[in-house]
C-alpha cells in the first residue's frame, strides 16, 4: 500500500480565500494591527478556526516575533519551581505567547546551552529562574533578548529581576523556633563558593539571614550550618551529619522544602519523631509542605506571584526594550504547621544572656 501523503499545512493564503478577504487583511488580524474592522476580525477568526490554521513560528520570527517565551528552570524535581512556572503561564494565557521550557540542570555549561538554544530559535523573551551563570553571561543574554531573572538579588541595567526577601524569610523561621524555646537551631544550606553568587543567590541570602537572626535572638553560640545541596539527598546527608554532633540540634531549618524532605527521611530512619524529638522547618511552602500527612512548617515566598511578576516585567520589556530595569522584591510569610512545636522546659539549654531559661516570645 502506498504511504498516504503528508497533509499540507494550512497557509495564510488558504485562510484569506476561505474568508473571502485579502492576505493583507488576514495579516492585520493576526497582528491585531490598525485597519481591521470588527467584521473582518470575525470573518478571519472563523476561517482560522474552521481550517485549523496555525501561524508558522519560523516565518513569524523572520517578521520580528515568534510569540514564544523561553523559561529556564534549574531543577524540575524541586516542587517550588512549577509554582513559578504556573504563575508565568497563567499570566500569558490571554496572550498569543507560548511558553517553552528548558532545564538548566544547576550548571553553568547547561545554562549556557539552554539560553543559546532559546536565542537561536528566536524566542521573544526569556525568564531565567535562579540561574547560577555569571552575571557577565546573564547580561550577554539580556543584550540579545529581553530577559527577566528570578531569584538573583543583584541588579543589572539590562535585565529585570524578581526576588523574595530571603533574609527576612530566614529571620521568620529562626524567630518562630526561638519563640518555641529552641536554642540549638541548625541550618542546612546549599554549598556556595563563588563570590558573586554568595552575594546574589537566594540560598546564600537565607544562610546569612539565619546567622543574623541567631545573633539577634542571643543564640550566636549555637549557630550551626551544614553545607550540602538544595536536594532531598542534600537534606538527608546534612541531617546525618547533624545527628552525629556531640549535642544534636532540637530544630532544623532546611533551606528549601525539597531539602526538608531529606531531613524528614533521615530523622525517620534514625527513629526520631518530628516534632517531639526535633522540629523541622522548610522554605517555599510547596504543595509537599501543605500535604496533610507531612504538614511542614515553611516560608511562603509566593511562587505563583513571583511567576506573574516575571511575566509582567518581561512583556513590558518586550514592548519597551530600552526602559530602565526594575527589581520586584516580595515579602515572605511563615506558615506554621505540625513539624514545629514548643520545646519542653526540661530540654531547654540555658543561654549566656538567659541563664534561667526564660522562653522567647
Amino acid at each position: 500500500m502506498e504511504p498516504s501523503a503528508r497533509p499540507r499545512r494550512v497557509t495564510i493564503v488558504d485562510v484569506a480565500q476561505h474568508a473571502g478577504v485579502s492576505t493583507t487583511a488576514v495579516s492585520k488580524v493576526l497582528r491585531n494591527a490598525y485597519g481591521a474592522s470588527p467584521e473582518m476580525h470575525t470573518k478571519v477568526r472563523r476561517a482560522i478556526d474552521e481550517l485549523g490554521y496555525r501561524p508558522h513560528a519560523g516565518a513569524r520570527g523572520l517578521r520580528g516575533q515568534t510569540y514564544t517565551i523561553g523559561v529556564m528552570l534549574p531543577d524540575i524535581r524541586n516542587p517550588f519551581f512549577p509554582e513559578v512556572l504556573d504563575g508565568i503561564t497563567q499570566s500569558l494565557e490571554d496572550t498569543e505567547y507560548q511558553v517553552l521550557l528548558g532545564p538548566g540542570c544547576n550548571g553553568e555549561k547547561a545554562e549556557a546551552r539552554v539560553t543559546e538554544a532559546m536565542i537561536d530559535r528566536g524566542m521573544d523573551g526569556l525568564v531565567l529562574v535562579a540561574p547560577v551563570s555569571p552575571r557577565t553571561h546573564l547580561e550577554h543574554v539580556a543584550s540579545m533578548v529581553p530577559t527577566v531573572v528570578v531569584g538573583r538579588h543583584g541588579s543589572s541595567p539590562v535585565y529585570d529581576t524578581v526576588v523574595d526577601d530571603d533574609v527576612e524569610g530566614a529571620a521568620l523561621v529562626v524567630g518562630h523556633l526561638a519563640a518555641l524555646g529552641h536554642r540549638r537551631i541548625a541550618h542546612i544550606e546549599h554549598l556556595e563558593t563563588d563570590p558573586t553568587r554568595l552575594a546574589e543567590m537566594p540560598n546564600a541570602r537565607r544562610a546569612d539571614g539565619y546567622r543574623q537572626a541567631m545573633r539577634t535572638h542571643g543564640l550566636e553560640q549555637w549557630i550551626d550550618v551544614v553545607s550540602t545541596s538544595y536536594t532531598q539527598e542534600g537534606g538527608y546527608r546534612g541531617t546525618r551529619e547533624l545527628l552525629n554532633r556531640p549535642q544534636r540540634p532540637t530544630a532544623v531549618f532546611a533551606g528549601a522544602d525539597v531539602v526538608a524532605m531529606g531531613v524528614l527521611e533521615a530523622l525517620t530512619e534514625a527513629g526520631l519523631s518530628v516534632p517531639d524529638d526535633i522540629s523541622v522547618s522548610g522554605y517555599d511552602n510547596t504543595t509537599f509542605a501543605a500535604f496533610g500527612p507531612v504538614s511542614l512548617t515553611s516560608v511562603d515566598q509566593a511562587g505563583n506571584e513571583i511567576g506573574r511578576n516575571a511575566a509582567r516585567l518581561l512583556l513590558e520589556r518586550i514592548a519597551h526594550r530600552n526602559r530602565r530595569s526594575v527589581q520586584v522584591s516580595l515579602s515572605p510569610t511563615l506558615v506554621p504547621r505540625r513539624t514545629t512545636a514548643r520545646l519542653p522546659e526540661s530540654r531547654r539549654t540555658p543561654t549566656k544572656l538567659d541563664p534561667d531559661v526564660q522562653p522567647f516570645g
